[in-house]
């Protein structure tokens, strides 16, 4: 889950495809794609498609809406950029380093939640996050982990020249901590829960401690949205309509949490523990406080910069500036004459305004 591809012959390629495919994505259309990965904050997109949710809205606005399942997160970032999907669920780091950096204009439709707790430091036989210091530690490179781990050892004044990072594949998480050689590692939720069940290991910093920065969306491309503005009214109706039922005290509300569990390969007990570790927008208010806020954009700068430190903004980026990012009321970070990332509350706000 999670994870920025690096490969520059990606991004080269998917700017290219982008350039080509612009005029054809900026029509009329009625016909859409929608692509989605595993992850408890993305779970009611498949929900949505599996109990008639998906066709109700489409059908209302005189569409049809696909919606595919990808197992692998960074391959349905790599065809939404493509071109090959109208829209994705992707966090904000990663909406920034690979369709923005490649050159697709995107914009964020819905804010779904952000991680709460869900992804974690966790150290082997130390109960205190300093203990880190010197160690080698696992973790998807590259990935919202990495940059958890420079937000956590900045909050205990270090950085990462402090640790050495060792480039680990989120299936091998479980398996390698129990090894003698690994000491500290980074990941996400399910693994998170597994691990630290296991001896001797202890969560010492979380999500829950950077609350708001690690944001969760369904994005959509903009020419696509633009040219198209039902499709956008439809995923905001599908979104709260399933978060309607989802977040339900009732039969209901239970028997949807047991299949996005069982989907996600869990149990309705284990959904429902990384749903408590999720800020989830249950509701186009809360989104709409969330998106709205001047932390949204605080958060941002710190997003940009950790991804052009890393090189992650595209090959011979000069600065952070690179690609702008736009806020709700017209704020830009970054170059505004190259923006392609876009907050838009639009569509939260008819959800809101009860108009889709």
């Amino acid at each position: 889950m999670r994870l920025i591809s690096r490969l520059a012959a990606t991004l080269a390629l998917s700017a290219a495809l982008a350039a080509t495919t612009s005029l054809a994505l900026a029509q009329a259309k009625t016909e859409f794609k929608v692509a989605w990965s595993i992850y408890v904050g993305w779970m009611p997109w498949g929900y949505a498609a599996d109990t008639g949710i998906v066709k109700k809205w489409a059908d209302k606005y005189g569409i049809t809406i696909e919606v595919t399942q990808f197992n692998d997160y960074v391959e349905s970032m790599n065809q939404y950029t493509a071109g090959a999907f109208d829209a994705v669920t992707l966090t904000n780091m990663d909406g920034l380093s690979i369709p923005a950096a490649g050159g697709v204009d995107t914009t964020a439709v819905i804010i779904g939640d952000f991680s709460n707790g869900n992804d974690a430091v966790i150290l082997k036989g130390a109960t205190e996050l300093a203990a880190i210091k010197g160690q080698p530690v696992n973790l998807v490179e590259y990935s919202v982990s990495h940059y958890l781990l420079a937000r956590a050892l900045d909050s205990v004044g270090m950085t990462e020249r402090d640790v050495n990072v060792v480039n680990t594949s989120d299936p091998d998480m479980v398996g390698a901590f129990q090894t003698a050689d690994v000491t500290a590692m980074v990941t996400w939720n399910p693994m998170v829960s597994e691990i630290v069940a296991l001896p001797g290991a202890t969560k010492v910093f979380d999500s829950a401690q950077i609350p708001g920065e690690i944001i969760d969306m369904m994005v959509a491309n903009t020419d696509v949205l633009s040219a198209n503005p039902d499709f956008g009214k439809a995923l905001a109706g599908i979104w709260y309509e399933a978060m309607d039922i989802m977040t339900a005290d009732t039969a209901e509300g239970a028997a949807a949490r047991e299949a996005m569990g069982v989907a996600s390969g869990t149990d309705q007990a284990g959904f429902e523990a990384q749903l408590a570790a999720t800020e989830i927008f249950a509701t186009p208010d809360d989104a709409l406080a969330f998106v709205n806020s001047p932390d949204l954009g605080a958060t941002m700068e710190k997003v940009r910069t950790f991804l052009f430190d890393k090189g992650l903004l595209g090959s011979g980026a000069p600065s952070a500036d690179v690609i702008g990012i736009e806020l709700p009321g017209g704020e830009i970070l970054g170059d505004p004459g190259n923006v392609k990332l876009r907050f838009n509350d639009e569509y939260m706000a008819m959800a809101f305004e009860g108009t889709l």
